[in-house]
């Protein structure tokens, strides 16, 4: 799948994905242009993805930060697509994910207070279609948050 010259470029690219190519060929050790090539084909692949911009919510402005965990009525036979059709349309919501077991979802969700956040639950979440149980937890820290994959 990825041979060591692959690795090496996606282990220097991980960190900086916005590191000139000659800088990212030269920590590889190889050549700009095979350096291209070879970032090309990654993206070709479907293993680079895309590269990203990381905004600081809370420099923003966005102090309060909730993970709710849905479990949905599922007597109707779509209430995964509708709940999820529905909470897309909530700004506020930064991801979305599914689950088996007794979570079905869970959602991020930031607020710019407490206050904002109460308004966003009464007037928003709990309003979403099928819910039959939820459970909010405020997120108090972030102990690890590492995207980079161990290559």
């Amino acid at each position: 799948m990825l041979d060591d010259l692959d690795r090496r470029i996606l282990r220097h690219f991980q960190p900086d994905p916005g590191i000139a190519m000659a800088e990212l060929a030269d920590a590889a050790g190889t050549t700009s242009a095979v350096c291209s090539r070879r970032i090309a084909r990654l993206r070709d692949r479907g293993i680079l993805k895309g590269q990203e911009a990381v905004i600081n919510w809370r420099a923003l402005g966005y102090t309060v930060h909730v993970s709710l965990r849905f479990t949905l009525d599922k007597t109707e036979t779509n209430a995964f697509d509708i709940f999820i059709r529905e909470a897309r349309n909530v700004p506020e919501v930064l991801e979305i994910q599914t689950f088996l077991g007794r979570v079905d979802l869970r959602l991020v969700v930031i607020a710019r207070d407490m206050a904002h956040y109460q308004h966003l639950y009464r007037t928003r979440l709990l309003t979403l279609p099928h819910i039959a149980d939820i459970e909010a937890l405020v997120h108090v820290a972030t102990i690890k948050a590492d995207e980079e994959l161990p290559i």
